[in-house]
């Protein structure tokens, strides 16, 4: 059986991205790479959280605890696009790339860095 895709809540998402930009970090660590001003013990029940939750481990350095994520950021982004697709995008992955456009990709410069991403893509389908 698949597992279930990763759901994280806002807050939980930014303790990962704190995991995912600095590796294993003690809670203090990450309690300092957020930018809200959590308490120490707010920031150790949310990485507990994630740990009941399979997404983070940690291990004990001392005193301490380093707390890892056990899921990249690559994974997490791709379930949360496969969890976006069908509800707003009607399943289409060209519907979700137009919005993108439309909204994020206002220069011509990004919008030539996307087609160039996406004729790579295209070489590498056509070439499995």
């Amino acid at each position: 059986m698949t597992p279930p895709l990763p759901v994280f809540t806002g807050r939980e998402l930014d303790l990962m991205a704190a995991l995912w930009n600095a590796g294993p970090s003690t809670v203090s660590e990450v309690q300092a790479a957020i930018t809200d001003q959590l308490a120490y013990t707010t920031v150790l029940t949310i990485l507990r959280t994630l740990e009941a939750k399979g997404h983070v481990a940690h291990r004990a350095v001392g005193r301490a605890h380093k707390f890892r994520a056990t899921i990249s950021r690559d994974e997490a982004a791709g379930a949360e696009l496969r969890r976006l697709l069908a509800p707003y995008f009607g399943g289409s992955p060209s519907a979700l790339v137009d919005r993108l456009a439309r909204e994020r990709a206002s220069t011509p410069a990004e919008l030539k860095k996307i087609r160039k991403q996406l004729k790579k893509r295209i070489k590498q389908r056509e070439h499995a």
